[in-house]
């Protein structure tokens, strides 16, 4: 017998009107191994649900639990969602990382799917995030401070790059991977950018596009303040 969820995937797939070789194609996983999914026999991979999450806009909580709506914007409002433009998206479930236990950026950008985040943040009429992660360091106070949280869309082209605009980088210091939110500006000094802090305390630094191991654009921060 199915448990729970696994008929809650079953309803998934019949809701978008999805063949058992087409949901399992966007698992990558077999026909059979989905239908030993579907049916409680085996189960749904942290991997799979990310993808059900990310890639169908699945509500993880209503996947989980059986609570609340199956999917976090109606069929209608997925077409911003599908094409992955930077339009508003109604909602969308962005998974929070914890950078520590993720060895950084790099991996994370590499296959997210393979990484298990440790929650999922909910806020309507945003664009479209990949993730989100704590800041760490004070180098964007008072705009951000340590322990609040960005919203990112991942990049992987300088030519998109909007001056002057905050961005998540992952930047190689001596072998060692530097993770840090900085608005970018152009540098002067051939083949590289300017890093520039909101907090006068944190000079500005010319580094070398090569050294940046990772890109995302931060779309939005949540403020994460401290009752005492």
């Amino acid at each position: 017998m199915a448990d729970n969820k696994g008929l809650r995937i079953r309803q998934i797939r019949k809701e978008l009107s999805l063949t058992g070789e087409q949901l399992a194609a966007l698992l990558g996983v077999g026909k059979s191994a989905l239908s030993m999914i579907e049916t409680g026999r085996t189960a749904l991979s942290e991997r799979n649900k990310n993808i059900l999450v990310q890639e169908l806009n699945v509500n993880p909580d209503w996947l989980d639990t059986g609570r609340g709506e199956m999917f976090n914007c109606p069929r209608e409002e997925w077409q911003p969602f599908a094409k992955r433009t930077d339009n508003t998206v109604p909602h969308q479930s962005v998974p929070l990382y914890n950078i520590e236990g993720t060895a950084g950026l790099v991996p994370l950008f590499v296959d997210p799917t393979k990484i298990k985040p440790i929650d999922y943040i909910h806020i309507p009429n945003l664009p479209k995030c990949d993730g989100a992660i704590y800041v760490v360091g004070d180098s964007m106070y008072p705009l951000l401070k340590s322990g609040d949280i960005v919203l990112y869309k991942q990049m992987n082209d300088w030519n998109n790059i909007f001056w002057g605009d905050m961005y998540l980088l992952s930047i190689d210091v001596e072998g060692e991977e530097f993770i840090t939110v900085k608005y970018i500006q152009k540098s002067e000094r051939p083949g590289c950018i300017k890093l520039v802090s909101q907090n006068p305390h944190h000079a500005d630094k010319d580094i070398e596009i090569e050294r940046v191991r990772a890109l995302a654009f931060v779309k939005a921060s949540i403020r994460m303040n401290s009752i005492r």
